[in-house]
């Protein structure tokens, strides 16, 4: 008997050794569910991204609310979206009735289409008074945001119970980011010459109709997702468990360090990607002089993004994640510095720019993969899951980030003087130039520092941290057994 037990425990141990090597703990899921998964990220882009590159535009533009009332509406409303993102949590994670379709889906699938309408309704301006724009635009970005957070919340849920398995998670994350860099790259080049295609004379037209094409285009994208997804991974839920409210939300994030870290990463991350976003179409109409570069220099950006994020999983394979994504963030944020300091030229601002946007890209693919991780990270250290909430934290930093950039972008018009469609002065293209750039390095250098330093939740821990779910063990003892929770907390 002695002699099995030897024997058993030796396999075990090589089973181990061999999970840790290959980054292999849980089974596997077929490819088409992993290529469905990004085009959720794909759908998502086309409604999400028309608002970071392109509100702006037309609310200053088109509507004529002045930069320094768009900045206000952009910081308020993220904040509002900000604080949506737990209620979304608590409601998700409260239901009890989950029927064949699983927990998260139903969710995700129904807000998309209600997302399409806000989408259109947002490039929307009734003729009213300039109060009255502001109003509008205060409220259609509200109801929007709320909206966003029912849909991109079971979203991102989605993948931690898809899968457990680590190279299946980076799978996931690079079809994400590849579904939202891909969107990011069509929107970039087509929605401008669209708008203008459309216009007749009248640019809010041209935005109206545009817009109602990517919003259409979205839904569709997301019931690909709906279609190719399944939630595999068995999870225990307590049938039993009271609901939460927002002293559980606090008490999920500040119980989960490596959740925490990658929160304050992703708020200089978000905000210097979409800074770059929204101040594209300036910079190229004012900085360059002609606004028809814009789709050229932002399909060459993405484009290689795209390529980028192919990598991810060879390079977190050969280097794991946290090296691979602090790496990045040093390459971005030397070419976006090194693109400030520069004469602004063609050629080396879209070289630079390129290599800064796809150095981003990678990091940015790899996050999604890092909140799988700390979704059972969270359940292996307390016992209890908790993915939309989880998950809801994690958004509450990218709704911060967007804020941020929001108030950057329109912010810097205000105090540099803006005018719309006129002759911008030295002081505001220089303003210009600083939030396309500066801006957005000094951000990815300050990502590379926390990610580098704080984040200890490595590869090797995490694989050991699967295998220990799949047995129905946490941290302190068996999942499900409440004595040893209540002791413990």
């Amino acid at each position: 008997m002695a002699e099995n037990k030897t024997v058993d425990t030796a396999k075990r141990q090589k089973t181990l050794a061999q999970e840790l090597a290959t980054g292999s703990s849980g089974k596997r899921i077929p490819l088409y569910q992993k290529i469905a998964y990004g085009f959720g990220d794909f759908g998502n882009g086309f409604m999400f991204d028309l608002g970071q590159a392109y509100l702006t535009k037309f609310w200053i533009d088109a509507a004529g609310i002045g930069a320094g009332a768009v900045a206000g509406i952009f910081g308020f409303t993220k904040i509002f979206d900000a604080f949506m993102d737990p209620v979304a949590g608590s409601v998700i994670d409260n239901r009890k009735k989950i029927g064949k379709a699983g927990k998260f889906r139903p969710v995700m699938m129904i807000s998309a289409i209600l997302l399409g309408i806000m989408t259109v309704v947002t490039f929307t301006m009734p003729d009213l008074s300039p109060t009255g724009k502001i109003i509008y635009a205060y409220a259609a970005y509200m109801i929007w945001g709320a909206i966003y957070s029912f849909t991109n919340d079971p979203y991102g849920s989605l993948a931690s119970v898809m899968s457990r398995d680590v190279q299946d998670r980076s799978f996931l994350a690079t079809s994400r980011q590849v579904g939202s860099v891909g969107a990011q790259f069509l929107t970039g080049i087509a929605f401008i010459p669209l708008m203008t295609m459309f216009s007749g004379g009248n640019s809010k037209h041209g935005f109206f109709i545009a817009s109602i094409i990517f919003a259409v285009l979205g839904v569709l994208m997301f019931l690909i997702c709906y279609l190719g997804t399944r939630e595999n991974v068995q999870v225990h839920r307590d049938k039993e468990a009271k609901a939460e409210g927002f002293k559980d939300y606090f008490k999920v994030v500040f119980t989960n360090g490596p959740l925490f870290v990658i929160i304050l990463m992703t708020i200089f991350t978000i905000s210097a990607m979409n800074t770059n976003n929204q101040m594209m179409v300036f910079f190229a109409q004012y900085n360059l002089g002609n606004i028809g570069l814009q789709p050229i220099v932002n399909g060459i950006m993405m484009g290689t993004s795209i390529v980028g994020v192919f990598l991810i999983p060879t390079l977190t394979k050969h280097f794991g994640k946290r090296k691979t994504a602090m790496v990045s963030f040093v390459v971005g944020a030397a070419a976006n510095i090194l693109n400030f300091i520069l004469p602004t030229n063609v050629i080396t601002f879209i070289v630079l720019v390129t290599i800064g946007y796809t150095a981003l890209a990678i990091p940015n693919g790899i996050t999604w993969a890092f909140v799988s991780d700390v979704i059972d990270y969270g359940e292996w250290h307390t016992g209890m899951r908790k993915e939309a909430i989880t998950y809801a934290a994690f958004n509450f930093s990218r709704k911060l980030a967007q804020s941020l950039a929001a108030l950057v972008s329109a912010g810097i018009l205000a105090l540099t003087g803006y005018i719309a469609n006129a002759h911008q002065t030295a002081r505001t293209l220089t303003g210009i130039k600083a939030a396309m750039t500066l801006y957005p390095g000094v951000c990815l250098l300050i990502a590379a520092i926390v990610i580098g330093f704080l984040y200890k939740l490595t590869d090797d821990k995490y694989v050991q941290i699967a295998q220990d779910l799949d047995n129905g063990v946490w941290e302190h003892g068996k999942i499900g057994d409440q004595d040893v929770k209540n002791k413990n907390n």
